[in-house]
């Protein structure tokens, strides 16, 4: 009997996959628990049109990350902070606060886990910050940190 897993069944297969299983593991666990629908051709037409939406959403969020890139790339964030002698920051800048700038001064929110600064910056002057917007999609914002 073939069936459309509707979860992850160990051993089977994942979410969404047409399998081919016994006629009466699939009447006796997976239809009874619910882990599985009876593979027709109204189900099946049910999970073509599904994955066509899944596809149609993920071009839609590609496209707006790309243009939140090209947005992003013609920014530049400046930060004041209290410094020291040769623009050494007492303290550091990081990524939360170059997501609180970009919110505050652009109203653009982005998650701070996206900004991707390998270490908090800690001296004056200019920074090319990596962030991560979508799978390929990564924006190149600057940073821009003077003394208060």
């Amino acid at each position: 009997m073939k069936v459309i897993l509707l979860e992850d069944v160990k051993g089977k297969g994942k979410k969404g996959d047409v399998k081919n299983v016994s006629d009466g593991y699939a009447r006796n666990y997976l239809l009874k628990n619910n882990l599985a629908v009876e593979a027709n051709k109204g189900n099946m037409k049910a999970l073509e049109a599904k994955n066509n939406k899944q596809k149609q959403n993920a071009a839609e969020e590609l496209e707006e990350a790309k243009q939140l890139k090209a947005k992003l790339e013609s920014l530049t964030i400046e930060l004041k902070t209290k410094a020291g002698d040769g623009g050494r920051l007492f303290g550091s800048i990081t990524s939360k606060q170059i997501a609180d700038e970009l919110k505050a001064s652009h109203n653009i929110k982005i998650d701070k886990r996206k900004i991707e600064l390998g270490e908090p910056i800690r001296a004056l002057g200019y920074r090319n910050v990596p962030v991560k917007l979508y799978n390929d999609v990564i924006a190149t914002l600057k940073v821009h940190v003077t003394e208060q």
